[in-house]
């Protein structure tokens, strides 16, 4: 199975299980993202992301630049309250 059928059918058990509140909330919020023009401003596959520098949790900071020197960089983001 491919990586969006797994992610299809995660969404239809949430879709099927999720309280009627929640999916409301969560439908009104794709619908805002959709309108906001988001999309225009991100950047694609494969594009080169802008230089930056960033802290990790302990306080280190890391330099896009520098660690592009040791191969391609992959970013993720999380949402997370930790």
């Amino acid at each position: 199975m491919g990586l969006q059928q797994t992610l299809d059918n995660i969404k239809q058990e949430f879709v099927a299980s999720a309280p009627a509140e929640r999916l409301a909330i969560m439908q009104q919020a794709t619908a805002l993202l959709s309108t906001s023009e988001i999309l225009e401003k991100t950047l694609s596959p494969g594009t080169r992301a802008p230089d930056f520098s960033l802290q990790d949790a302990a306080g280190n900071t890391f330099d896009s630049r520098e660690l592009r020197k040791k191969g391609p960089l992959l970013l993720t983001f999380y949402r997370g309250i930790w």
